[in-house]
């Protein structure tokens, strides 16, 4: 057999090799995206099971929200043996907590968050909260399970990303995250059975040590109130130490707001001054 007729034979049983990469060409090519796609698609139907769960519709449309409890304070993650009450109006917008310590000096005392603002209210009057707890408390309700879905999912820029199945608490969980065009992110883990959040995460560059800090709000013991499923056990963490429970002991949604609802300058004028 003459050299030209091996090199045709040779390049013949090439040929089923070559067409079936060929044919493996676009199928890679396309596998990333499809993924990708796939993925996002998990993680969207991840969250509107959890909507669904915590109340659907009726959940979306609430307007404000009442809740009151007891708050302990924790130090890495050790009862400080402080316990307040608290009752506490929610709007999208704004906050209100008024706390009663039981102790001469902290009667009427109030808190109040509004936008990029955070106010005190005691029986000495009104003062401008600690920057770092205001701060705290504003992360907190930006990385809420609220605003991701009320406002980090309506972005066209944010991605979401499902981060598959694990243990949290003895619980199977689904965990997903958001990431918005600016880097930020939430982390939210749901049980993998009710769909209910078990937990909220959110990372954080700390502006003076400039390291890389952590909260966590873990969410347990789930009532259905006014058709939405509420929280009795809210349980704050910062890097992996617990620094605050909250009990809630009652909570309705809806209601009438308190008089002078957020004003700080009406409520500073009504408290009672010893």
């Amino acid at each position: 057999m003459s050299m030209e007729a091996l090199s045709s034979s040779a390049d013949m049983k090439k040929l089923p090799v070559l067409l079936l990469l060929a044919c493996a060409l676009p199928l890679a090519a396309q596998t990333p995206a499809a993924s990708t796609a796939g993925n996002a698609d998990k993680a969207h139907a991840a969250l509107n099971a959890m909507v669904q769960a915590l109340g659907g519709n009726r959940w979306l449309s609430v307007r404000n929200s009442y809740v009151e409890g007891s708050i302990a304070a924790f130090y890495e993650s050790k009862p400080t043996g402080v316990n307040v009450r608290y009752w506490q109006w929610s709007t999208p917008s704004a906050e209100r907590i008024d706390l009663n310590e039981k102790t001469h000096d902290k009667f009427n005392w109030i808190q109040i968050y509004t936008g990029r603002q955070c106010w005190e209210i005691t029986y000495q009057g009104k003062k401008p909260m600690a920057n770092d707890v205001c701060s705290s408390a504003i992360r907190r309700r930006n990385h809420s399970i609220q605003t991701a879905v009320r406002v980090w999912l309506k972005n066209p820029n944010t991605l979401v990303i499902d981060d598959g199945q694990s243990l949290a608490e003895r619980h199977l969980a689904e965990q997903v995250t958001l990431i918005d065009d600016n880097n930020d992110s939430i982390n939210i883990q749901m049980d993998a059975e009710t769909h209910l959040p078990l937990s909220c995460s959110w990372s954080w560059r700390d502006p003076v040590y400039h390291d890389k800090d952590t909260d966590v709000e873990e969410y347990a013991e789930y009532h259905l109130i006014d058709g939405i499923q509420t929280p009795f056990t809210i349980t704050r963490l910062h890097n992996g130490d617990m620094v605050q429970q909250r009990f809630v002991l009652k909570a309705a949604y809806d209601v009438p707001l308190p008089p002078d609802g957020f004003n700080v300058d009406a409520i500073a004028a009504k408290v009672v001054r010893h």
